[in-house]
Parts: C-alpha cells; structure tokens; sequence
C-alpha cells in the first residue's frame, strides 16, 4: 500500500509499516513544517492514502471539500509509540483493502471507516 506519513505520526509506525512491506512516505523526511493542505497535496501527487494523528484533516475533508484518495487517522493517545506502530500494523493488515476513498479512525479497540459520499 501506497502510504504518506504526515509529521505528526511517531517514526515507529512508519519504519513498523515499512517493515511491513508498504511504501511510505514520511513528511518529517521530506519537508517538515509543510501545511496541512499541501500535506494532502503531496498524498495526491504519489497515489497515496494519508496517515495522520491530526484531526484538522476531518475538516479539510469534510467542511473544506478537499480531494483525498483516503486518511487514516490514528487516535491512540496515551499509548507508547511501539504499541501504537503494533496496532496500526495489525489494522492495515487486517482491514487496508477498505481504507482508499474513506476515511479511517483508528482508535483504542475501534476501527471506523467511512466512505466517501459519490
């Protein structure tokens, strides 16, 4: 899976994910400090669904209209960035093939994933 990390996300979850086979691309490697709408610009640009622990992103998807071809929001505060590369990995594996053109909340013992609306 065609993957971006945007900067927010802990670096154990994109080298977990890399691991795992993904290509992922990680914001804080290419241009950090980048605002949001270009973070989801850059996802566009290489095909890929935007994961991120940034909630602003429900907004510029869904108030702001913007074209996204999926975000997965991950929502596990609290936890260590180990566990949380562990759960994350195990959702991707489990439920990926859901996650293009919705957006995904990934949250302590909860997975949703909403569709876009055609």
């Amino acid at each position: 899976m065609n993957l971006l990390a945007d900067e927010s996300v802990d670096k154990p979850i994109v080298e977990q994910l890399r691991e795992d086979g993904h290509d992922v691309l990680y914001v804080a490697e290419m241009e950090p400090g980048i605002p949001d709408e270009v973070v989801l610009q850059r996802a566009n640009e290489h095909q890929a669904l935007l994961i991120t622990e940034d909630k602003d992103f429900g907004e510029l998807v869904y108030r702001h209209g913007l074209v996204h071809l999926g975000v997965i929001l991950v929502r596990l505060a609290g936890l260590s960035p180990q566990t949380k590369a562990r759960i994350v990995s195990k959702i991707i594996a489990e439920r990926g093939t859901e996650m293009p053109d919705g957006f995904s909340v990934i949250s302590p013992g909860m997975v949703r994933i909403r569709r876009k609306q055609e």
